[in-house]
């Protein structure tokens, strides 16, 4: 009888040579691919080549190649396609790539914002590096743990893991929307938020609350909705159909939701802005599609795209990068008028 033939023992991988040398696979790379000077010291460099000899790790060569940069490939991590922000990213995104030759690989996080499978289970290898809006974050668990430069889009300063940031001024786009309606005698003001956890929308929400309470009788209320028409529309219906004076100004976290606000006013049989003025916030197409056409906070989208892909070939190159939010602006259109002294 013939025996049967043993199976070879798995092959140890960058994370085992990690795992035993206490360092990130990161590191590992940096090391074993002889990047390490300047970033890593020479005790640790010892270390993680003492395990990787003691494990018998070799490195997967073609592999290595691709991740020293010669896929010339980025991937793109967005929340959804259907939004149109996300699809100016890319397209400011793949204008820089093209200019360098690099390619970029569009994916989608499957429900919008939660948790996606990696996108290149095995093949991590075959991209460069990650640019990532902080609404797909869910969708990165896998990827961060590949050692690839993460370059990220609108996202909290303070959290750390992304070898560069790309932000947007949020706090002053509010600033503005909240002065230039309390300039307009607007008190009595609601807060239609986004039902997505994330930084920008917190920060939308904060810098709202702290320009509201600095202005004496101003009151804010805050009402949550997913980011859709409809539930925007619905929202806002419960709360003019809810007793007590209706507000005189609805401020949106983004224009999707404002365009369902206003269907919700009209369908009380209320006119904006005439009644209650409603502010956007975006500057998508859809804002000059409704009618009155909103009046919004205007984001370069595009910009945001340039500037992530321009970070990632300087992350790449060992280039310091440059930190300073892109500038917003509040576009005044027919939506918003004095408040209403009804």
């Amino acid at each position: 009888m013939s025996s049967a033939r043993q199976p070879a023992p798995p092959r140890p991988t960058s994370r085992d040579v990690a795992r035993a040398a206490g360092v990130s696979q990161a590191t590992v790379s940096l090391v074993l691919g002889d990047k390490w000077r300047g970033r890593v010291s020479a005790t640790t460099a010892d270390r993680v080549r003492g395990s990787a000899r003691e494990l018998g790790y070799r490195p997967n060569l073609a592999a290595r190649s691709l991740r020293l940069g010669r896929t010339r490939t980025a991937l793109l991590v967005v929340p959804a396609l259907t939004n149109e922000f996300f699809a100016r990213v890319y397209t400011g995104a793949a204008a820089v790539a093209a200019e360098h030759d690099f390619g970029v690989v569009l994916y989608p996080s499957p429900d919008g914002t939660g948790p996606a499978r990696d996108p290149f289970a095995s093949a991590s290898a075959a991209l460069d590096g990650v640019i990532a809006s902080s609404m797909a974050t869910g969708a990165l668990g896998a990827l961060r743990e590949t050692g690839l430069p993460l370059v990220m889009l609108d996202s909290d300063p303070g959290d750390r893991g992304a070898a560069a940031r790309v932000n947007l001024d949020i706090a002053d786009g509010m600033r503005q929307v909240a002065g230039h309606l309390l300039g307009l005698g607007h008190r009595r003001i609601v807060h239609l938020a986004s039902a997505v956890e994330t930084w920008t929308f917190a920060v939308r929400a904060r810098t709202l609350r702290e320009a509201a309470r600095d202005v004496p009788g101003a009151a804010l209320r805050t009402v949550t909705a997913p980011l859709d028409v409809r539930a925007g529309r619905e929202a806002v219906e419960a709360l003019l159909a809810a007793p007590g004076p209706r507000p005189t100004a609805i401020v949106c976290d983004d224009d999707i939701l404002a365009a369902g606000a206003c269907k919700a006013v009209r369908r009380r049989g209320l006119r904006v802005p005439d009644d209650i003025s409603v502010t956007g916030f975006d500057d998508l197409a859809l804002a000059t599609a409704v009618e009155p056409e909103l009046t919004t906070v205007r984001l370069p989208a595009e910009q945001v795209g340039e500037r992530g892909m321009t970070a990632l070939l300087a992350v790449l190159e060992g280039r310091p990068e440059e930190h300073r939010d892109l500038p917003v602006e509040l576009v005044v259109r027919g939506s918003t008028a004095p408040a209403s002294t009804a």
